[in-house]
């Protein structure tokens, strides 16, 4: 089995090589959160056993834009988003899942936010051939344009396989037979800037900022530590209504929960990004950085 990083080199050149790179990530991701190693497998046919579309199944769309556009969806039938969900959120792996646990909301985000972290890990692995790719993860109903590539995403350990119906779209895939019209510059060919010294403090007027020089070496500065803040939205409320409130009161904000929260160094906004869990931690995925201010 090829690596992430090898099979990147290829992964754009046919739409079976592009699923495989899925597969590879599917894989990093579930064995990262349940802590040994789990499978995930491309098949060109129908698993053996595996039921056609039905009412309750989760259909999620996982569009290509920037440097690769198209988009893709993905089904998945109650006892996989199940099985899924018991790995991300508890790590572990269950058997006849359908026959013990019901399907809920909770599982539903759970799956969607664990194909967030697995779209993460391809944006990675398509970046050195194509650039900047983004890969917005939401659920869809069943696809409004017909499939020109239908594959099985197979995940998990015998007797407890989740299946993942994945169809791509036409445009998706002529974008993956389509060399990139150029290539994102290497550091290997950028020129390199001249060293400066940074100014010192004698050589500015009292009170003034210290300008800019893009000459300047900032390896000197890559040590300073700064302060990261997320924000996830604002409302302006009254006096008597901040002088209300208390244990159990709920602000209402300005942001819809799909919208993607701001990053902020030293109250300004540097970029976008979606919460994910880490670890058991909150972190934030970048998905858009500001532009610099001149």
């Amino acid at each position: 089995m090829t690596t992430p990083e090898s099979g990147a080199a290829a992964a754009r050149s046919e739409p079976a090589e592009y699923v495989h790179l899925w597969a590879e990530s599917f894989a990093q991701v579930l064995g990262q959160i349940h802590g040994s190693p789990l499978a995930c497998v491309a098949l060109e046919d129908i698993p053996e056993g595996v039921a056609s579309a039905g009412a309750d199944d989760l259909w999620i769309l996982a569009a290509c834009s920037g440097g690769l556009r198209g988009e893709m969806s993905l089904r998945l039938a109650p006892e996989s988003i199940v099985r899924l969900a018991q790995i991300f959120l508890n790590g572990a792996v269950e058997t006849n899942t359908s026959m013990t646990a019901e399907m809920t909301a909770e599982h539903r985000d759970a799956v969607l936010e664990l194909l967030r972290q697995v779209a993460g890990r391809v944006t990675d692995s398509l970046k050195a051939r194509w650039g900047e790719v983004q890969i917005r993860i939401e659920t869809a109903s069943d696809p409004s344009w017909p499939a020109s590539s239908t594959v099985w995403l197979r995940a998990g350990e015998s007797e407890s396989f989740s299946h993942l119906e994945v169809q791509l779209s036409a445009a998706l895939v002529a974008g993956l037979r389509t060399e990139p019209k150029s290539a994102p510059p290497s550091s290997d060919t950028l020129p390199a800037a001249p060293a400066a010294a940074v100014p010192l403090a004698d050589s500015v007027p009292p009170g003034a900022p210290v300008p800019y020089d893009p000459g300047v070496n900032l390896d000197l500065l890559m040590d300073v530590e700064l302060a990261l803040t997320l924000r996830f939205g604002s409302r302006r409320l009254l006096l008597r209504e901040v002088l209300d409130l208390g244990p159990g009161s709920v602000v209402e904000l300005d942001r819809q929960v799909q919208e993607p929260v701001d990053v902020l160094l030293d109250g300004r906004v540097v970029a976008k990004g979606e919460v994910v869990v880490l670890g058991g931690n909150y972190a934030v995925r970048v998905i858009e950085v500001a532009p610099a201010e001149g």
